[in-house]
């Protein structure tokens, strides 16, 4: 949420504890300006001003465009992408450590980036709930908007506990089947419905501990795709066969999981 720290102020005050930064834009920046910044920030690599300029465009209740909906989408991917990465690295050392006290330390460094996590999370939840969600006109935008929603509340339940875990979980759940009722209504090869199974099959396989379901899942969207790969149009042809590959990839390595009984706790799974 952004607010004028006073009414002669010209412009906006984004503070982002989780993004180490504070970004100033003008309160009166156009959509299209936005985006142009949000284009140059996401070349420059300043991911947290990505974001910023992103929530901008999200914050004036319009339907997104596909190119507005994937700037929002990667700003968020990498801010959300170098913490997660971080936490697993820091869980790996946490194992490894014996002597206590510096168990303990290594903890309250984890709870720290967890604290990270919470924050982006919750931020691009709220501007989904408050914002893009009520704002969709169609069934590609709310299969999007809901399955980003689902992915967020799947990075919560990836680090929480308990009851927490069991309702970040929950709400991802319902999120993905949102999208999937809208997807039903896309065509079986479109990349979005591709990318929405990818990611529900993912959390099936990673949250749920359900592997037969994500199983089940990912196979009948990719059989589903191969019997329409010939009506593919060429716009989404790249896309479409690359998720297409990637369900391809976690079928594989789900089912050889499977027959070894191994655990897949280190093995990085796909998804977009």
């Amino acid at each position: 949420a952004f607010c004028l720290t006073s009414p002669q102020s010209l412009y906006t005050h984004h503070n982002h504890t989780h993004l180490s930064m504070s970004t100033e834009i003008p309160a009166n920046l156009t959509r299209a300006d936005a985006v142009l910044l949000a284009r140059c920030a996401e070349q420059a690599e300043r991911f947290s001003e990505m974001v910023t300029y992103m929530k901008h465009v999200a914050q004036m209740d319009v339907d997104l465009t596909v190119e507005e909906r994937n700037l929002l989408s990667v700003a968020y991917k990498n801010v959300i992408g170098s913490r997660r990465a971080s936490w697993r690295v820091v869980c790996a050392v946490e194992q490894q450590q014996r002597n206590k006290a510096r168990l303990e330390m290594i903890q309250e460094y984890k709870k720290k980036i967890e604290q990270e996590l919470t924050e982006i999370c919750n931020d691009i939840i709220g501007i989904l709930d408050n914002h893009l969600i009520p704002a969709c006109n169609s069934d590609e935008s709310s299969v999007f908007h809901q399955k980003l929603k689902g992915d967020y509340y799947r990075y919560l339940a990836e680090f929480s506990v308990g009851e927490q875990r069991k309702e970040a979980a929950d709400n991802a759940m319902d999120a993905y089947n949102k999208a999937s009722a809208h997807a039903d209504k896309l065509d079986t090869t479109h990349p979005i419905r591709l990318g929405l199974a990818l990611n529900f099959s993912v959390f099936y396989y990673e949250i749920m501990n359900q592997p037969n379901e994500a199983c089940k899942l990912a196979k009948e969207a990719f059989e589903s795709a191969i019997e329409e790969l010939d009506v593919l149009s060429e716009e989404t042809y790249k896309d479409s066969t690359l998720i297409m590959q990637l369900l391809k990839d976690n079928l594989t390595l789900w089912t050889s999981e499977e027959d070894r009984g191994d655990a897949l706790e280190d093995a990085e799974i796909d998804e977009v």
